[in-house]
C-alpha cells in the first residue's frame, strides 16, 4: 500500500505545502509557543532550533507499541528539541539539552532511504513539531530517490490545529500524546499551561485526517491515530478525563497505548511527588478509567522492573 505523501508529490501539491510551511518559520508560528523569531536566518526561540534539524540517533526502533515496531523495526530518528519542558522528560539529553548534531535536508533524506534499506516498516519522526518544514523539504529529496515508506509522526501532541493541516494527505499515522486534563498541571511540569485545549483540538484533527487506526495482515499499522497516555504518580495525569474526551470526541474505537514506563528522569528527583514509579494499583486504576469509558482497543505493558537509561539503546547518526 502506497503512502498518503506520494500522489501528493504526483500531484505536484507537496511543494506548495512545503512553502507555506517554511513561511511559518520566518516569523515563527509553527508550534502554540508562537516566538515570532526568524528561524531562517537560524535565530532560536523555546525549541532551541534554527534553521537546520538537529538529531541525535536513527536507528530500527524495537520499543514501540508492536503494531510500529513489527518484526523489522520502526525507522525511528529522534529530532533534538522540543517545544514542551517537561521535568520528567525520559529524553531529556536531547530534548532539554540539545545533545545531536545538526544535519543537511539532504542528509536528512538519506536517513530516511537508509532506514528503507535496511527493511524498516515506517519513517518514525519523533519529536518532529518544531522541525516540520524541514522533514517536508527532506521528504521531497526523498521520495524521488525511491521512500515509499509511511510517515508516523510522534508527538508530544502540543500542535496547532491549522498547522496540522498542512499535513494532511502527507502524515499516515499520528502517534499522538495526551499527558494532562488540567492546565494548572502542565503549567506546573511542562511550562505549557494551555496544553489541555490545545492538546484536545489537535488530536480531534489528527482524527479528522487519519481515522482510527486500520492494520495490515501483519498486523502493522498504515493508517490512523494511536494515542499514548503516560500514567503518571497520584494520577497527576488526569486519566479519567483524559479517557472520557476520547470516548466521547474522538471514537472509542481508538486505539490507546495506556504507559506504565514512568521513571523519574531529568528534574524529578526533587519533585517529591513525581520522584517514584507508579505502583501496579495506580496502573490498574488507569486501565479501569479506560475500560470504564467504553474503549476496548487498549495496548497494556507491564510495569517496568527499572529505571530505562534511554541513551544506551541510541546509536550516533553516520
Amino acid at each position: 500500500m502506497q503512502p498518503s505523501y506520494l500522489e501528493l508529490y504526483l500531484r505536484g501539491q507537496l511543494e506548495e505545502r512545503i512553502k507555506q510551511a517554511f513561511k511559518l518559520i520566518e516569523s515563527c508560528s509553527i508550534c502554540p509557543r508562537r516566538c515570532g523569531i526568524n528561524r531562517l536566518s537560524d535565530q532560536k526561540g523555546f525549541c532551541n532550533s534554527g534553521y537546520l534539524p538537529r538529531i541525535y540517533s536513527y536507528m530500527p526502533h524495537f520499543g514501540e507499541e508492536p503494531c510500529i515496531s513489527g518484526y523489522r523495526g520502526s525507522g525511528a530518528i529522534f529530532f533534538s528539541g522540543c517545544n514542551m519542558s517537561c521535568v520528567y522528560c525520559q529524553n531529556y539529553k536531547f530534548s532539554q539539552l540539545n545533545q545531536g548534531r545538526e544535519i543537511k535536508l539532504e542528509d536528512l533524506a538519506q536517513v530516511m532511504l537508509d532506514l528503507q534499506q535496511v527493511g524498516c516498516h515506517n519513517i518514525n519522526l519523533v519529536t518532529p513539531t518544531h522541525i516540520m518544514p524541514q522533514i517536508l523539504e527532506a521528504l521531497s529529496i526523498a521520495i524521488p530517490k525511491g521512500l515509499r515508506l509511511p510517515l508516523i509522526y510522534n508527538t508530544s501532541g502540543y500542535e496547532l490545529p491549522e498547522i496540522l493541516m498542512l499535513l494532511d494527505n502527507i502524515i499516515d499515522i499520528f502517534l499522538v500524546d495526551m499527558r494532562y486534563s488540567e492546565n494548572c498541571i502542565s503549567k506546573r511540569y511542562s511550562n505549557a499551561a494551555d496544553y489541555p485545549e490545545i492538546n484536545k483540538a489537535a488530536v480531534k484533527q489528527m482524527y479528522k485526517q487519519v481515522g482510527t487506526a486500520k492494520f495490515d495482515k501483519h498486523g502493522l499499522i498504515y493508517k490512523g491515530i494511536i494515542i499514548r497516555h503516560l500514567v503518571l504518580p497520584d494520577n497527576i495525569s488526569g486519566t479519567n478525563e483524559i479517557m472520557r474526551f476520547i470516548a466521547l470526541e474522538i471514537s472509542p474505537e481508538t486505539h490507546i497505548s495506556l504507559m506504565s514506563q514512568y521513571t523519574p528522569c531529568y528534574k524529578a528527583g526533587n519533585i517529591p511527588e513525581l520522584s517514584r514509579y507508579i505502583s501496579q494499583q495506580e496502573y490498574n486504576m488507569a486501565k479501569r478509567a479506560m475500560e470504564a469509558s467504553g474503549i476496548s482497543n487498549g495496548w497494556l505493558q507491564e510495569l517496568p522492573d527499572g529505571s530505562l537509561d534511554f541513551a544506551g539503546i541510541n546509536i550516533e547518526p553516520r
